[in-house]
């Protein structure tokens, strides 16, 4: 009998296709929790944290791929 897997654990799949472009910048994301509304919420990590640029990773990168492949995800959200 297979286990089901979590929204958390799928989205964190996904981010692991975006995460070598974050690590070439000394960045990365951790999943924190998918909300009982499925908000994703990440945390920025590495030099992520301070870049200007993040805002448009989020919405270009990370919500474009999230919701791609997991279209039940209504938002994604950063805690930092």
């Amino acid at each position: 009998m297979a286990t089901e897997i979590s929204l958390a654990e799928k989205a964190d799949k996904v981010l692991d296709e975006i995460r070598p472009h974050l690590a070439a910048d000394g960045g990365n994301v951790e999943v924190v929790e998918v909300t009982s509304d499925n908000v994703l919420m990440i945390k920025w990590l590495g030099n992520c944290t301070n870049c200007n640029m993040s805002s448009m990773t989020m919405k270009a990168g990370i919500e474009v791929a999230i919701k791609g492949q997991l279209p039940e995800i209504t938002a994604v959200k950063a805690i930092n």
